[in-house]
């Protein structure tokens, strides 16, 4: 039995309206990319280098709003590139475009998926941060010594409060690279320097145009002996994922000298018996 869940003219259509990434091709870096982007807009940088994480959520009553941590274990996620801000980990999949002026972010029309919220707790979330990550916003950067804050209060009183946590380009120093990994439904058994016996991930390497379409010939499979950062291998699906990858500038002696990071899985497919 099968089933497949493809996503990627979805996910080259966010990419052409976002900076950080905007074409599929495997070896382009964002500078390459983008060779005629503006700078970004003042005041966005800090915002730019963290994943900012809820935790935290009153109303003007002083009063927690529940509705916004209907997933404890996947907190409602703020992702900003020079113009846009991604909203991560609600039911469906919502951004916008964005400007920072005078300590407000000036937030414009929310642009989402339609796809239906079974989950009665997460529909009232995508509603519950709609309605508040919109219009104009106050927003304030806090440093604290174990990490920065950010606060949103909107006109209504709620105020918002996020974690932040450093991105992928922040930690390793630049923009990395875009690639297109498809990983077979199930584990093979490989060569790993600390690992006797270990099983690893069998990865091709794919390519796809700007309308989503796959192009040119799919690398061979081989044995993948690391990790892919964000990535939960579930044995019997077969995804196509959407990753960065980065040089790192000190490898261990025994380890690999770049890094994998998940971006995206834009396509899936359950393989049955």
């Amino acid at each position: 039995m099968k089933f497949r869940m493809l996503l990627l003219p979805l996910v080259l259509a966010a990419c052409a309206q976002t900076p950080e990434v905007t074409a599929p091709a495997p070896a382009a870096t964002t500078a390459a990319a983008n060779p005629a982007n503006p700078a970004a807009p003042t005041g966005t940088d800090q915002l730019t280098r963290y994943h900012w994480q809820l935790n935290n959520a009153i109303d003007s009553n002083g009063n927690r709003i529940d509705a916004l941590f209907a997933r404890p274990d996947k907190p409602v996620q703020l992702d900003f590139s020079p113009y846009r801000i991604t909203v991560v980990n609600s039911c469906n999949n919502m951004g916008a475009g964005y400007t920072v002026r005078k300590g407000h972010l000036q937030i414009g029309p929310m642009v989402t998926t339609m796809m239906a919220c079974n989950d009665a707790a997460l529909a009232a979330l995508d509603d519950a941060i709609s309605q508040r990550v919109r219009g104009s916003v106050n927003v304030n950067l806090l440093a604290r010594d174990n990490g920065p804050r950010l606060q949103l209060v909107t006109d209504n009183g709620d105020t918002l409060s996020f974690t932040g946590v450093p991105t992928a380009e922040t930690r390793y120093g630049g923009p990395g690279q875009i690639a297109f990994l498809e990983v077979a439904p199930q584990l093979v058994p490989c060569t790993h320097p600390l690992m006797p016996d270990a099983q690893c991930l069998l990865v091709r390497e794919r390519f796809f145009d700007e309308q989503g379409l796959a192009t040119g010939t799919p690398g061979p499979w081989q044995p993948f002996n690391q990790n892919i950062e964000g990535y939960t291998h579930t044995p019997g699906i077969r995804n196509v994922v959407r990753v960065k990858r980065f040089t790192l500038k000190n490898p261990p002696a025994d380890g690999p000298s770049v890094a994998y990071v998940l971006d995206l899985v834009v396509e899936s497919e359950k393989v049955g018996q």
